[in-house]
C-alpha cells in the first residue's frame, strides 16, 4: 500500500482526540530526547504529519511552536541543578535566529509542497541520528581536561556560523537547531550535561523567532502556513511535562544509552520518509 505523501492533510483522529494524543505522545518524546538536549521536536514532526494529519507547511511552524511551550520546562529543572548554558548559549543564539528566519522564507516560497518536503526530513533525520547513535563522548569530556573544566570547543565565529547553518535548516524542518548542534558539541568534547542546557536555550529563542516568521508569512498566503495552534499548545503541554522529567532523570542515565536509543529511532524515522519520497 502505497503511503500518502508527508504534507497530505487528512485528519486521522476525531476532534478532540488529537489533541489528546498530541500531549501523551509529546510527554513520552520529550522524556525521551530530552536528556539527550534534544527538545523533541526532530520526532514530533513525522508523529504530526502521520498520526495528526497536520498540513504543510503549517507543520514546520506548530513543530516550533511545541518548542516555545515545551522547553522552559527542562530549562528550569536544568536552572534548579545548576546547569546554565552562559556564553554558550549567547553564541548559539547569535547563529540560529537569522538562520531560522532565513529558513521559514526557504520554506514557505520555495519548499510549500509535500513531496519535496518528505526528502527534507529523510535529509535531517538520516544523518542527525547516524551521529547522534555512534559517537561517543571522547576521552576527557566528562572533566574538560586536567583543570576539571570543559575544554574549548569550536572557535566563536565558526560556532556562530555553523549555528546559522544549523538554525536555517530548523526553520525550514521546524526544529530550534538544538538537536544538530547538541551532538556535533557533544562529539567535540563537551559532555552531555554541559551542551543539553545551553541547546534547549537556543531552540526556545530560535523557535520564538520562527513562529513569529511564519506568523507574518502568513498573512499574505491563502495556503496553511501558520501555526496549528491547539496542536501546537497540546503538544507543548505534554512536552513541557515530559522535558522537566527527562531533565530530571538525565544524570541517571548513561550518555551512550541515551544516544543509541535515540539515534536508531531518528534513523528509522528517516529512513521511512526517504522511501515515501523516492515513491511519491
Amino acid at each position: 500500500m502505497r503511503l500518502p505523501p508527508p504534507g497530505y492533510s487528512r485528519r486521522v483522529l476525531g476532534p478532540g482526540w488529537s489533541e489528546v494524543v498530541a500531549l501523551l505522545a509529546a510527554y513520552l518524546i520529550a522524556v525521551l530526547a530530552t536528556p539527550a538536549g534534544v527538545s523533541g521536536a526532530v520526532l514530533l514532526l513525522p508523529f504530526q504529519i502521520t498520526v495528526l494529519g497536520t498540513p504543510s507547511p503549517a507543520v514546520t511552524p506548530t513543530n516550533l511552536l511545541y518548542n516555545v511551550v515545551a522547553v522552559p520546562g527542562a530549562l528550569y529543572r536544568y536552572w534548579r541543578q545548576g546547569q546554565r548554558g552562559g556564553r554558550l548559549s549567547l553564541l548559539l543564539i547569535a547563529g540560529t535566529v537569522p538562520g531560522v528566519v532565513a529558513g521559514s522564507v526557504i520554506r514557505v516560497e520555495l519548499l510549500p509542497g509535500p513531496e519535496v518536503f518528505s526528502l527534507v526530513v529523510a535529509a535531517v533525520l538520516i544523518p542527525l541520528g547516524a551521529w547522534i547513535a555512534c559517537t561517543r563522548p571522547s576521552a576527557g569530556s566528562e572533566s574538560g581536561g586536567p583543570s576539571g573544566r570543559p575544554r574549548p570547543l569550536f572557535p566563536a565565529p565558526v560556532l556562530i556560523a555553523l549555528a546559522g547553518a544549523v538554525g536555517c535548516v530548523g526553520g525550514i524542518y521546524g526544529i530550534g537547531g538544538g538537536s544538530i548542534l547538541a551532538p556535533m558539541l557533544i562529539a567535540e568534547g563537551s559532555p552531555p550535561a554541559e551542551v543539553a542546557p545551553a541547546a534547549l536555550a537556543s531552540t526556545f529563542v530560535t523557535s520564538i523567532a520562527g513562529v513569529i516568521t511564519f506568523t507574518i508569512l502568513s498573512i499574505h498566503q491563502h495556503a496553511a502556513i501558520a501555526p496549528a495552534w491547539p496542536t501546537g499548545l497540546a503538544l507543548g503541554v505534554g512536552g513541557l511535562a515530559g522535558a522537566y522529567t527527562g531533565a530530571r532523570i538525565q544524570s541517571r542515565l548513561p550518555d551512550l544509552l541515551i544516544r543509541r536509543v535515540l539515534g536508531v529511532l531518528v534513523v528509522a524515522i528517516g529512513a521511512r520518509y526517504l522511501w515515501t519520497g523516492l515513491v511519491a
